[in-house]
């Protein structure tokens, strides 16, 4: 068994897609997944990217994927990096590639001078959570995750 972890590569968009539509399968969400392999390919490999990735291989295989951008901190006056999704095939949990993509993420933070990670986890996901505070993850406590989205932010830009 051989694992490794890289960069996506524009090739890598149909396994990626996949990964995200089990996700969202996984989270209870089936439907709700709207990404095209063109909207992938605009937002991360297009001229303005936006969004990055890194994939887990397993035997030349992606198994994993983890979705991400920078944001900024204005407490610690340096970037952060958002994880957006993390996502490991069920055939592959256990191998190590949620780890090694985790760790993907933190090299990728430290040389992009980031102060910090920063994600979120569905409340009822106690496989995840377990997974991210044997890494070091801690629940942040005092913020509430909020949105605006559909026709309230179309109203809003009005």
């Amino acid at each position: 068994m051989t694992l490794s972890v890289r960069p996506a590569a524009p090739a890598d968009v149909a396994a990626m897609l996949r990964l995200i539509v089990a996700l969202a399968v996984y989270e209870r969400e089936p439907d709700a997944v709207k990404a095209t392999p063109e909207s992938l390919r605009e937002t991360m490999f297009g001229p303005h990217a936006k969004v990055f990735a890194h994939v887990a291989e397993l035997d030349g295989a992606i198994v994993g994927v983890a979705l991400w951008f920078e944001t900024y901190s204005t407490w610690t006056g340096r970037p952060s990096l958002y994880l957006e999704d993390l996502f490991v095939a069920e055939a592959a949990r256990g191998t190590g590639a949620g780890r090694a993509l985790f760790r993907a993420l933190a090299r990728e933070a430290k040389a992009r001078g980031c102060a910090r990670i920063d994600w979120a986890v569905l409340d009822w996901n106690q496989t995840a959570r377990g997974f991210y505070t044997a890494i070091g993850g801690f629940h942040s406590t005092g913020w509430e995750p909020w949105r605006l989205e559909g026709e309230a932010l179309d109203r809003l830009a009005e």
